[in-house]
């Protein structure tokens, strides 16, 4: 029979899909240091960003035909290496686009109205200095017609623009292989096709208000100093996209000059050690690397991760 070790947690639909199809399923984990050791055992491999999959172990996995991935990115797959033994990796791309572009529009809402700092503060002092912390806070901003400047215009990024539009903010993506995106955007019991025609980067940056960054894991950062001159005095920066495509020191610098008024963050570099600058920073609204994390994803995931099991095993 065969056998699939489901390592960091599946939905409960897509468990029992695997089931119904006649697969052996394991779904306790097996703790890093204790994998090598047990992976031989399986046929198909499924992680999300907890379990590392690194050569060395695959170079154990003899009887290995997939590797699973439950989400978007595989930084912590050695996709290459697998695929040269023989190993399909797949993944889930789609299932939670939704879910990561409404936290970042969040993260936008809650900077445009101090929600994080309000949420920080009222605790300590608003029962004493409530006139005081309503002064502070009494400067927020409408996104109305704002401009929003997307970095990777794939799904996710779509649909943050689809969000933004539906919101009346202006929207210039960006995306050197998408030289239009068509956008459906879907509002009551209609249909809207959009296309949205991509922008070069140095374009957008100077324009933009807001920035949210939606692009998959890359061995340099995305934006670093050079970039963030480019841009315009107290723009916001989301990126709830991978660690490390944003120079953490390079945004620090730009939030202490002001030059970046505010970032909504929810992934990082070091994870699960955040550089507590970045934690401490009063100006970043931040999240735990969440995204993805609804029940409406999470059971798309698991949706599609078994289908395409199914696919790839039958």
């Amino acid at each position: 029979m065969t056998k699939i070790l489901i390592n960091d947690g599946i939905h409960p639909t897509g468990l029992n899909m695997l089931i119904d199809a006649g697969f052996e399923v394991q779904t306790e984990n097996i703790p890093q240091k204790e994998l090598g050791a047990r992976i031989g055992e399986f046929d198909a491999l499924c992680v999300r960003s907890a379990t590392k999959v690194r050569q060395d172990l695959i170079e154990k996995a003899g009887k290995l035909k997939i590797i699973g991935r439950g989400g978007v990115g595989l930084d912590n797959i050695d996709v290459a290496f697998a695929e040269s033994k023989g190993i399909k990796v797949i993944n889930t791309p789609g299932a939670s686009s939704r879910s990561v572009a409404e936290l970042a529009m969040a993260h936008l809402f809650s900077i445009a109205r101090s929600l994080y700092k309000s949420n920080r503060h009222m605790p300590r002092e608003g029962k004493t200095g409530f006139k005081t912390l309503k002064k502070s806070f009494s400067k927020g901003f409408e996104l109305q017609n704002k401009t929003l400047g997307i970095i990777g215009m794939g799904k996710i990024g779509q649909e943050t623009a689809k969000l933004a539009i539906g919101i009346g903010m202006d929207v210039i993506g960006v995306d050197p292989f998408i030289d239009v995106a068509v956008l459906e955007i879907e509002i009551l019991d209609q249909k809207i096709t959009h296309r949205l025609k991509t922008k070069n980067i140095d374009d957008m940056l100077p324009m933009a208000d807001f920035i949210s960054i939606h692009v998959p894991y890359t061995n340099a950062p995305v934006l670093t100093a050079d970039e963030f001159d480019k841009m315009k005095d107290g723009v916001v920066l989301l990126n709830a996209s991978r660690g490390g495509v944003v120079n953490e020191q390079d945004l620090l610098v730009a939030l202490d000059s002001g030059k970046v008024f505010a970032a909504g963050i929810d992934v990082y570099d070091n994870e699960p050690s955040p550089d507590l600058r970045i934690l401490n920073h009063p100006n970043v609204s931040m999240t735990p690397h969440i995204g993805a994390s609804t029940s409406e994803a999470q059971e798309r995931i698991g949706v599609e991760l078994a289908e395409k099991l199914i696919a790839a095993l039958s």
